[in-house]
């Protein structure tokens, strides 16, 4: 060979190391994510301070590794079939594509990338130097934004866009991994699902409608109220006026017991109300959850858009939406989920929609009804006798317990086929 070759295979052998490093430093730094370089930086680590500030802005520093990565790929490629078309001839052209596929390949990219995957950390913090280095080249940083630019004008309405880079979907999927590799146990699992979801969920799905709130009129005595608030079993309860549409504050069991001791048990309880806070159905848990540490109250009392009394919600109810049910030695425990042994299902008519649709493994509507038994009336189109029936995405729910207006019980019967008709009637139901 010639001196010029000779510095064409000095070139390509330096280029081929340089895609080695970056194809290191491009997976290291995909695979970090911000939380665990600051862990890694509060535990002293070199590089974790730069690493966790580039992960800022992480699409600054991955767009620059990309376009080193694509020169020096293809000026390495370009050299190479340039010296074997030298030196083999047409030959060359073959060998050099062998070359590519196997060697540039193995060695060039499932090597570095593989080692990069299973030594993240150590990886990411060794080119933490060289990726700030690129990022803060302006020579670098012009280029790739200007090349970036372009990819914009040429897919309007479409451009590249910042984050978010981890999404909740990522986030839940993480934890789904985790907790099957053993690294987190099942139920912090389901405590993070349970979050996620509290983020979504509205007062409406939580809150104790108002059948089943325990109230008392204020003009009742402190011994009645007493009397009524034990029978519960809570330490306040709602206080009304004609009707629970118009609730005018709360009375605490300790005042009614400190009142009836003091010599005033025949007195109304209207003289111990306490301010009620109210909130509307739609209010987000979240919202509600910080306003009750704030303001340091327990119990709200939920509006409809009409201004009526829709329910109540306290404080363990926006609890027991994050670690499950939470009981006492005075709660009287209601029956939840039944599997029966005929294989049809037995629920309560106020299980929540979504926690039907995973028990069934379908996606049950939830627009226009929160429960099971709002489901099965707004299907059938009347308040309905024990033992009616019909059939909804290949389910039959059949009302086995109606009390009053409300449907107390329903059991579901898989059918495997649709009936396209309910489908129809669900749609066009007006909500409950």
């Amino acid at each position: 060979m010639k001196g010029a070759d000779w510095l064409i295979l000095v070139a390509v052998v330096a280029l081929f190391v340089f895609s080695v490093f970056l194809s290191i430093a491009e997976t290291a730094f995909v695979r970090m994510n911000r939380i665990r370089a600051i862990t890694l930086a509060e535990d002293g680590r070199k590089g974790a301070v730069r690493l966790a500030k580039m992960l800022e802005h992480p699409e600054a520093t991955l767009n620059a590794v990309l376009l080193l990565v694509l020169i020096s790929q293809l000026t390495s490629a370009s050299l190479l079939g340039i010296l074997l078309d030298r030196q083999a001839g047409p030959w060359g052209v073959a060998i050099g594509l062998l070359l590519q596929i196997v060697v540039f390949f193995v060695i060039g990219e499932v090597a570095p990338k593989t080692y990069a995957v299973q030594n993240t950390d150590r990886a990411a913090l060794m080119v933490s130097g060289f990726l700030h280095a690129i990022t803060a080249f302006p020579p670098m940083r012009f280029l790739s934004r200007g090349l970036i630019g372009m990819a914009n004008v040429m897919l309007p309405g479409r451009g590249l866009k910042a984050g978010p880079f981890v999404t909740e979907e990522d986030l839940r999927a993480m934890a789904d991994v985790a907790a099957d590799e053993q690294a987190i146990e099942r139920e912090e699992r389901r405590l993070i699902h349970s979050i996620f979801e509290f983020g979504d969920s509205v007062v409406r799905e939580v809150m104790k409608p108002r059948p089943d709130m325990v109230a008392i009129e204020a003009d009742a005595t402190v011994e009645e109220g007493i009397e009524r608030a034990i029978e519960g079993g809570f330490s306040r309860i709602p206080a009304y006026e004609g009707t629970t549409d118009n609730i005018i504050g709360l009375v605490y069991l300790k005042d009614l017991v400190r009142r009836a001791r003091a010599g005033g048990p025949r007195e109304a309880v209207r003289g111990s109300l306490r301010p009620a806070v109210f909130v509307p159905e739609t209010k987000r848990l979240t919202e509600l959850l910080r306003d009750m540490q704030s303001r340091q109250f327990h119990m709200a009392i939920v509006v409809d858009e009409h201004g009526g009394t829709a329910g109540l919600v306290t404080l363990e109810d926006l609890l027991e939406e994050i670690v499950g049910e939470i009981t006492d030695e005075y709660d009287v425990e209601e029956p939840g989920l039944e599997r029966l042994p005929d294989g049809t299902l037995r629920v309560p008519g106020s299980l929540a929609i979504h926690d039907l649709s995973e028990e069934l493994g379908v996606d049950l509507p939830d627009e226009e009804w929160d429960t099971a038994g709002g489901l099965v009336l707004n299907l059938l189109g009347h308040v309905p006798e024990p033992g009616e029936t019909v059939r909804f995405q290949g389910f039959d729910f059949e009302t086995e317990r109606v009390q009053g207006r409300r449907i107390a019980s329903v059991r579901i019967t898989p059918r495997g086929v649709p009936d396209p008709d309910a489908k129809q009637a669900a749609d066009a139901a007006p909500p409950s």
